[in-house]
């Protein structure tokens, strides 16, 4: 018949033989115990309730954190990221509408030289971006 049908049918025969006495387990508590701990006799007391209360924090906290992490942090890394992307072209749209490099002006402030550095040309930082940085040595 149609594939959807037989597999919609077949799931639903198998969640019916997962639920048969069968397959739960043979140690299954039939009733809701009145009392909250579950230590019994010796086991009972103020250090292992404590211990008990400590590990079903850290349970719930880690879950929060894991949740966190995937429902806060993912979305705001790709929102961040999408951000960074337009400003990025922006900011490039932005230099194609300025002077060629060689016309802007040089004030006194900008690449001063002392000394040559030791690798290169020596007019060259560490950092020199030929798309965005121009010295005029002429002047």
């Amino acid at each position: 018949m149609f594939p959807q049908r037989t597999m919609l049918r077949s799931s639903q025969r198998f969640a019916a033989q997962l639920r048969s006495p069968a397959v739960r387990t043979p140690f299954q508590r039939r009733f809701a115990s009145s009392e909250s701990s579950a230590f019994h006799g010796a086991e009972d007391n103020a250090f292992n309730r404590e211990r008990q209360a400590v590990k079903d924090h850290a349970a719930a906290t880690s879950d929060l954190w894991r949740k966190l992490s995937i429902y806060v942090t993912i979305p705001a890394l790709l929102i961040a990221g999408a951000n960074a992307y337009v400003l990025w072209n922006e900011h490039w749209a932005h230099w194609e509408h300025m002077e060629p490099l060689e016309e802007r002006p040089e004030y006194p402030y900008q690449n001063i030289r002392t000394k040559n550095f030791y690798w290169g040309d020596g007019d060259k930082t560490a950092f020199w971006n030929d798309k965005v940085n121009y010295h005029k040595k002429s002047e």
